[in-house]
This record gives structure tokens, sequence and C-alpha cells, in this order.
């Protein structure tokens, strides 16, 4: 987890420490994650997280979220739901328990709350 910014970084400009994913979550690729927590309450996490391309599977807390930059396609194990294609501007909101495959074809940036 990288450290929490000074007061008026840029998102853009914030460098994260990657990491790999656990082997069980990759679907394809070599993809690897970053977080940082912006703000934690307790109740609710903000923070920035990201993914380089690659797929992966993941099981979904309770999120809203807004992609900054990149692409990708989310998929959910239920087949009621259908994939979103995510790029920047796009607001997703998840729900806890909700298994999701993540592709990324552009290292995607979001912010959340979880």
């Amino acid at each position: 987890m990288t450290a929490l910014p000074a007061a008026g970084t840029a998102v853009a400009d914030l460098g994260l420490a990657h990491a790999p994913l656990p082997a069980d979550e990759v679907v394809a690729g070599s993809p690897t994650t970053a977080i940082v927590v912006l703000d934690d309450t307790g109740d609710r996490e903000i923070g920035i997280w990201e993914m380089t391309p690659g797929t992966a599977t993941d099981t979904e807390t309770d999120e809203l979220f807004v992609v900054l930059s990149g692409r990708a396609t989310i998929a959910f194990d239920e087949p009621s739901l259908p994939s979103l294609e995510v790029g920047p501007g796009s607001v997703v909101r998840l729900a806890e328990g909700m298994r999701t495959t993540w592709t990324v074809m552009e290292t995607l940036r979001k912010v959340y709350i979880a």
C-alpha cells in the first residue's frame, strides 16, 4: 500500500507501489494492483486503486467508484447482470459479495468509497 499523499497532490501524479495479484485470482496476463487509502473512518474507506492490464477475478465489497483513467470490462458471475465497459468518468456501484472478472486493457485507476 502506498503512503497517503500530501495535501493538494494531483491524482494523475500519484505514484503507486504495485504488487502482483494472488495466483488464484489471475485469469490471464500478469496484472498488478496498487492502492492508497486517502481516508478511513472505520465505517468507510476512500482511496485510489489501480490495476495493470490483465484479467483477474474478485469478490467485491460494498463500493462506489469513479474511473479516472484506463479502460476495462467488468463481467459478473450473476447471469442477469450485463458486463460493463468502463473508462474515464464511468461511475459504478458494486454490492458486497458480487463475484466479478476484471479485464483491464489499459491500466485502470479509480477513486473509490467502500
